[in-house]
């Protein structure tokens, strides 16, 4: 189920609503206030990208010594 997130035109209050894709029509209240003139806000999304480089080769990063100091 997607969190999508909202905000309160009455209060001002911004939450995330956890909503099946069937639920996203309805009606959703501010948990604050109890108002229904809620917005719902344009959210980003995070990724984790695992793999490739980070610019830094084995011989060009630091070396670590072996008695931590």
């Amino acid at each position: 189920m997607p969190i999508f997130e909202f905000s309160c035109s009455d209060c001002g209050q911004d939450f995330e609503e956890l909503l099946r894709s069937t639920d996203a029509g309805s009606q959703v209240t501010c948990p604050r206030c109890g108002g229904v003139q809620v917005k719902k806000k344009i959210s980003s999304f995070a990724s984790r990208i695992t793999g490739g480089t980070s610019g830094l080769s084995a011989s060009s990063a630091p070396a670590c010594s072996p008695g931590g100091t």
